[in-house]
């Protein structure tokens, strides 16, 4: 099967293509088509005049769409898992788990386009502002560049088309190079449901190619990128005077203090939060500092229920636990979790390879900070658990980390679950849950280098909209 490019409401070719391969069988998918620099910029240029039509469409217009792809989505939900299963190794029960909650982002986002609006300013708090009538409205930037992963590769990019596409904007996507067929899937989506030719375009390519000339041409006037911060710290750079939203790496962290009781739900739902899809997950939990009173029995029932995951077929219905992205990151786990060891670290389970591409379930625990399995972002299967006395001495462990994107806290003591919410440098706090908590309506991102700017539709639609003030003065005024 071959797939193309998605510019200007017609599927074209580059002339170059890439093999897409399974990352579990490693049995050939597709071949995809790969833009260039040209390919790129006359997906901006149809981007950019599909903004004259987006702009003016009114907001029942924007919703009727949004809806249309949510309905759409619905009717084609297995079809679209399936896709996601074979594209990404992502176990077919977690995957239309993810379709479920990308059609809830599509409801959001027409919701949400009806409700773009601004507020009355009280001109007369201030001396010479008698007799003025103020406002201010949310007006759409333009085009809006998407650059997305391959770990949601629904559901992360309906969190940058689904407020773009509300707010009036248009889009140029660039969808990760292992998942482009779940992009275009969308692309074909819009097209049914009635999206203007060129508001959406879908151009699969090299980031060091497509992501740059999206950074770089000034007709792009805001980029939305979710990947590592390497990468995203460049495109900033790159980026001018753009509008841009990050949302980078994390090694997030969970704290269980001394009030709760470990149940089967907490240790269960534990394991849910570490080892989704493989661990591949930004606000997967990396890292656990649990009560020195509950430690050991912590670790042993943790990695107990670990070693019960079901890992296999991404395809197959029993399924937990399935392939990393790519046989590399497998051979990453080796080595990180080997250093770690070398340098006294225990391993409790896992930390082995399975096949080329899947990494047992690991736990470790007396890993030094400085480890790579500890301070890096792992994004996979492996979790550092330690213990600790005080909670001031849990979040300040948590709080060193050159990331801060969520963090959690099991606890029954209002007093520490307050001063946790208050202290731990992060962009969001779950009480009496994993850091790995998201609904799709909720304000998401982080802070220190898990990146600025927050996505969740509402939130996403203010980063994809420009204030604009409007003063009367009116005839008998001062």
């Amino acid at each position: 099967m071959r797939r193309e490019l998605w510019i200007d409401g017609e599927w074209r070719s580059s002339g170059m293509y890439a093999e897409l391969r399974s990352p579990y069988s490693g049995e050939r998918i597709a071949e995809v088509a790969q833009a260039g620099e040209r390919e790129t910029g006359e997906a901006i240029a149809a981007a950019e005049r599909a903004f004259a039509i987006m702009s003016a469409m009114p907001a029942h217009g924007r919703t009727a769409i949004l809806e249309r792809v949510a309905r759409l989505m619905e009717e084609r939900s297995e079809e679209l898992a399936r896709i996601l299963t074979r594209e990404a190794a992502k176990p077919l029960k977690t995957a239309r788990g993810e379709i479920a909650r990308t059609i809830q982002t599509y409801k959001f986002a027409a919701a949400e386009a009806g409700r773009i609006g601004g507020e009355t300013i009280p001109m007369d708090a201030a001396p010479g502002g008698e007799g003025r009538v103020a406002y201010t409205v949310r007006k759409p930037l333009g085009v809006v560049g998407a650059i997305t992963p391959f770990n949601f590769p629904f559901n992360l990019v309906a969190h940058k088309v689904g407020p773009a596409i509300a707010a009036g904007n248009t889009v140029v996507l660039k969808p990760a190079g292992q998942t482009p067929l779940s992009a275009l899937a969308l692309a074909e989506l819009f097209e049914e449901a009635g999206l203007p030719k060129g508001a959406l375009n879908v151009v699969p390519g090299r980031g060091s190619v497509v992501g740059e000339a999206i950074a770089r041409d000034p007709r792009v006037k805001a980029v939305t990128f979710t990947g590592s911060p390497e990468v995203g710290i460049a495109l900033k750079s790159k980026a001018g005077l753009k509008r841009v939203t990050l949302e980078l790496g994390s090694n997030s962290a969970l704290i269980v203090d001394d009030t709760v009781r470990l149940t089967d739900s907490l240790i269960q739902r534990c394991v849910v939060g570490a080892y989704s899809f493989s661990g591949q997950i930004c606000i997967s939990i990396q890292r656990m500092y649990v009560h020195e009173s509950l430690f050991d029995e912590f670790v042993s029932r943790f990695a107990e229920e670990a070693r019960k995951l079901v890992i296999g077929d991404p395809e197959s219905e029993e399924t937990d636990f399935s392939a990393l992205i790519h046989a590399t990151e497998a051979s990453r786990m080796e080595e990180w979790v080997a250093g770690a060891v070398r340098r006294g670290a225990k391993l409790v389970a896992g930390g082995r390879r399975l096949s080329e591409a899947v990494y047992a379930p690991t736990v470790l625990t007396g890993v030094p900070e400085d480890e790579p399995v500890s301070c890096r972002e792992v994004f996979g299967p492996i979790v550092c658990v330690e213990p600790f006395r005080t909670l001031d001495e849990a979040i300040e462990k948590v709080n060193r980390s050159r990331y801060g994107l969520q963090a959690g806290l099991y606890t029954n003591d209002l007093q520490a679950a307050m001063k946790a919410a208050d202290k731990l440098e992060v962009g969001g706090v779950m009480i009496n849950d994993f850091p790995t908590f998201r609904v799709d309506h909720m304000p998401y991102g982080g802070v220190k280098e898990s990146g600025f700017g927050r996505e969740g539709i509402r939130y996403a639609i203010e980063e994809l909209t420009e204030l604009k003030l409007v003063s009367i003065r009116l005839r008998d005024g001062g």
